[in-house]
């Protein structure tokens, strides 16, 4: 299976291509990003893009894949509202409209979040904007969607990409997973729920936190 990863510098998407490499049924990936990756490897293949708004060039490249896993995002605090929601929403859906013309036959994987509101009336930015994203997405004809809406992720591996906030927050996550263990988990469990609903038939399309833990569990055991 060849499979396109974007943000495959950023902590989720980085660990996607880790877990990635260990499967076997992965036989090519293909990381869509800004700037070449640390990561190298025979299995991957980086295809350097700048400009995410604008898909023209790369139909052939969607055309030969089976799926993509959307791991590409920003936090809110890096950016302003406007620059969040182009990168958030704009990037996300001009994308998957390319793919699918492309690629009739391509799923797509999305990372979305807790808290996604499908109403698109949150007061808060993340929400209002993951839920817009998830009600254009289904919108499109794709032969399998599946929505991720992982909630606070406990990074197994350093990213220096993380934003400061973050880096701040993750010395809590032990006392998060003792307190409210079905609000967190951690990043290879993530990783590897994504690689599983990639790879088989689902059921559903929204796959809540509790529902990656347990995907994620029974592949680690």
């Amino acid at each position: 299976m060849k499979i396109l990863i974007t943000g495959a510098t950023g902590m989720v998407g980085a660990e996607v291509v880790r877990q990635a490499l260990q499967d076997n049924d992965i036989t090519e990936i293909v990381a869509l990003v800004r700037k070449p990756l640390e990561i190298r490897h025979l299995k991957i293949k980086t295809v350097i893009h700048t400009n995410f708004l604008e898909y023209n060039a790369l139909g052939d490249l969607f055309a030969n894949c089976h799926a993509c896993i959307w791991c590409l995002g920003i936090s809110q605090s890096q950016v302003t509202k406007k620059q969040y929601e182009i990168i958030t929403y704009d990037y996300t859906v001009n994308a998957a409209k390319a793919m699918l013309a492309a690629n009739a036959a391509m799923s797509f994987i999305f990372v979305s979040g807790e808290g996604a509101d499908s109403t698109e009336k949150s007061p808060l930015i993340f929400a209002r904007t993951k839920g817009k994203i998830e009600n254009a997405l289904l919108k499109l004809c794709f032969p399998k969607l599946v929505i991720a809406r992982p909630a606070g992720i406990r990074p197994i591996h350093k990213n220096k990409n993380a934003a400061l906030l973050y880096k701040f927050i993750i010395p809590f996550y032990p006392l998060l997973e003792l307190l409210i263990p079905s609000k967190v988990i951690d990043s290879v469990r993530l990783a590897n729920a994504l690689l599983y609903l990639t790879k088989n038939k689902t059921g559903n399309v929204i796959f809540e936190n509790t529902d990656l833990q347990q995907i994620g569990l029974i592949i680690n055991s």
